[in-house]
């Protein structure tokens, strides 16, 4: 049986000014950063004596949520392209409030291929880069692989991870909070199951 943790990145600095988050590269705030060392504390005594890789989006805000883990176990954090936010192109540096004020039209039923600005990501795009990673995952040799990541992402993460095709993401959705812990189990080469998802209690 393999093991995947997905976390959440915690408080940023975009969650308490109004900002888009996406590809700007925001730090936690304090708040934030006590958050990450409270998952660390409360997540490292549950991997003690399991082999453990740690890969983390290279954005601030997820490299400083996986950095105490990372510290706390002893281990490199691999930076992954693949797990950074949805590139919201043109929005990126501006606020939520702009953000609303200039995007593209929507398309009821075809969510997925809505590209809101011309250089921004669709959620398929998103599909599509997540794919190969998680075969990477499930290759691994490791017992736990940890994902630290944004909620966009994660949240196309865990409909890929249960088979889903992108499709999926026009009628239905699994999202959770900043600083929440997943638990996602592989077994026997073939069976995936979510143990845990959105789990808030680590942060305290």
């Amino acid at each position: 049986m393999k093991q995947i943790l997905t976390i959440q990145h915690c408080e940023s600095i975009h969650h308490t000014n109004g900002m888009v988050g996406s590809w700007t590269d925001w730090d936690l705030t304090e708040r934030g950063c006590r958050q990450a060392q409270n998952i660390a504390d409360n997540l490292a005594p549950e991997l003690l004596g399991q082999s453990v890789k740690i890969y983390s989006s290279d954005l601030k805000r997820a490299a400083q949520t996986a950095a105490p883990l990372a510290e706390k176990l002893g281990l490199e954090i691999e930076f992954r392209q693949e797990l950074r936010e949805r590139n919201l192109g043109e929005a990126v540096g501006k606020s939520a409030q702009w953000y609303r004020e200039h995007r593209g039209p929507e398309r009821p039923g075809d969510y997925i291929d809505v590209r809101p600005f011309p250089s921004a990501e669709t959620e398929r795009e998103v599909y599509q880069r997540l794919e190969p990673l998680c075969r990477e995952v499930l290759d691994r040799d490791e017992d736990t692989v940890v994902l630290v990541s944004h909620g966009g992402t994660l949240g196309v993460w865990n409909l890929l991870w249960l088979g889903l095709p992108p499709e999926a993401m026009n009628h239905c959705g699994i999202r959770t909070k900043a600083g929440a812990v997943g638990r996602f189990e592989f077994y026997g080469g073939w069976s995936r199951q979510i143990r845990q998802i959105g789990v808030l209690s680590y942060m305290e």
